[in-house]
């Protein structure tokens, strides 16, 4: 059996792992935030007002553990933590990207059967 190129269309073998990082709620949100730029975590919770404290904590903590954010610790009183993506997580920007121009460019339109699959 012959194994497509890592470049091949075909080949889909690693977007599992990649959907397991992403796959989080709100892991994209996040992601999109913190492209624009380092943050703290107050002034993330006031940019993603939608998402609830917890699940931003949650979505931090495992975006961390997956390598994508950085979350650095300041020793000033109180403690500041500043959170930005890493190497990883910025090269994930340009994904995002097409994403986003992908959905602008299908977002309301509905989905349509080939007319050779419709069932007379």
């Amino acid at each position: 059996m012959e194994r497509n190129n890592p470049g091949d269309a075909g080949d889909f073998s690693n977007i599992c792992s990649v959907l397991q990082i992403l796959g989080a709620k709100w892991a994209f949100l996040v992601i999109a935030e913190l492209s624009k730029g380092p943050k703290r975590f107050n002034q993330l919770s006031r940019d993603l007002a939608i998402v609830k404290t917890q699940s931003l904590s949650n979505a931090l903590r495992h975006l961390e553990q997956s390598g994508i954010v950085l979350r650095q610790v300041f020793p000033t009183v109180p403690v500041t933590v500043e959170y930005s993506l890493t190497e990883k997580g910025m090269d994930f920007k340009t994904a995002l990207q097409e994403m986003e121009r992908w959905a602008a460019r299908w977002n309301g339109q509905e989905q349509t059967e080939e007319p050779s699959r419709k069932q007379a």
